[in-house]
């Protein structure tokens, strides 16, 4: 496939913080992509909560699965607009690395649990993670991923005017344009996450009986996808029915984004990807009556999903469990096990923040509930 004028090119990679030779049989974007598959933290993702806990349902999303899911939407997109589809694919692998366990929960246990430390920003983490705490090679800590996959992976939810931590850190020794936005390629993963969400969260939370095909027929695009399904079927076990009208929203979000898009950058005739850097407005995007409709989506789903007292029950234990650890791991670090407890230094201090934070966002859901009993429990060995 001809890549478009404004796609990220291979050969003209900005490389790597370390310079490495080039691969005889991939390209930079492929290896990076391959880089994050056998990452540690991305099997991880298997084990981590994306809506409902793991040992709540086989079938239901995990991190690992959203992450899956998030990267053949984003590959789709960058085909049809004539992206680099391995970049695109690279960034749509990585964007959940730095998410600790228990889904949002977690992520709001640690944020409170460590706010005068900074709080924890998975963004942020996903880039240490990648840059940093990945043990893997003799070379270079991380995964030493090329500059374009490095920018996507920070500023793909737009350019970052006030970086904070980690990200400031990281970018005063290799800088990442945060003033600018991202290339289009890391525009369509991230908005592959939001169209994966979405589908995803509704077919599991059908699934889970949370709320019923009837709930959702007012809901705008999946109300008339559900019409159409049963014009075409008519009655469908409840199954049937779900997939055919959960596939059918998938597709019609795909279609508006490379639709949409499309119009943008037609408009806008961006030569090269720096031109789409500086633009004045993202290029990838819903239309105006998608993004509405995926508004009210969005506020569906948190109403009868993410704050279901099913799900509500989980988060707050999931909260609680996730504090308790920061708290525990900080008031007496040597509890630490013997790879993190040297980083960590003086109780209550900043290192000792860091090393807990790193440590804890690296846990699966089940691990962190196992290290909870080693540390609570009486009758659990530690």
């Amino acid at each position: 496939m001809e890549l478009a004028p404004y796609a990220v090119r291979a050969e003209t990679s900005r490389g790597r913080l370390v310079p490495e030779p080039s691969s005889g049989t991939r390209g930079p974007f492929q290896r990076d992509r391959d880089r994050v598959i056998h990452s540690t933290a991305f099997r991880k993702l298997q084990y981590k909560t994306q809506v409902f806990v793991n040992h709540e349902g086989d079938f239901y999303r995990t991190r690992l699965t959203h992450s899956l899911e998030v990267a053949q939407i984003a590959r789709a997109i960058a085909r049809a607009l004539r992206l680099d589809d391995d970049l695109t694919e690279a960034l749509a692998l990585a964007h959940d690395l730095g998410h600790p366990p228990f889904g949002h929960a977690g992520e709001t246990g640690l944020n409170t649990a460590l706010a005068n430390f900074g709080g924890f920003d998975h963004n942020a983490q996903s880039l240490r993670v990648v840059t940093l705490l990945e043990a893997r090679y003799a070379g270079f800590d991380g995964l030493n991923l090329t500059w374009e996959t490095l920018e996507g992976l920070v500023k793909h939810n737009g350019p970052i005017a006030a970086p904070s931590g980690y990200v400031a850190a990281y970018d005063a020794i290799h800088p990442l344009d945060l003033h600018t936005f991202a290339s289009a390629e890391a525009q369509v993963a991230a908005l592959a996450d939001d169209i994966a969400y979405h589908s995803h969260d509704l077919d599991d939370g059908l699934r889970a009986n949370l709320f019923s095909l009837g709930d959702i027929e007012a809901l705008p695009v999946v109300g008339a996808c559900l019409t159409e399904v049963r014009a075409v079927y008519g009655p469908l076990p409840e199954p049937r029915m779900r997939h055919e009208t959960i596939r059918r929203v998938l597709d019609r979000l795909i279609r508006d984004v490379v639709d949409e898009s499309g119009r943008l950058l037609a408009c806008m005739e961006p030569g090269s990807v720096e031109e789409v850097r500086h633009a004045s407005q993202p290029v990838i995007a819903f239309s105006p009556a998608m993004a509405e409709a995926n508004r009210e989506i969005k506020a569906f789903l948190f109403t009868h999903m993410y704050r279901h007292w099913r799900v509500n029950r989980t988060s707050a234990k999931a909260r609680k469990v996730t504090a308790a650890l920061v708290t525990l791991f900080l008031e007496e670090t040597n509890l630490l096990p013997d790879e993190w407890g040297p980083r960590a230094g003086a109780p209550n201090s900043a290192a000792a923040a860091e090393t807990v934070r790193d440590y804890i966002a690296g846990m699966t859901d089940r691990y962190a509930r196992d290290e909870f009993r080693r540390l609570t429990d009486l009758g659990v060995q530690g």
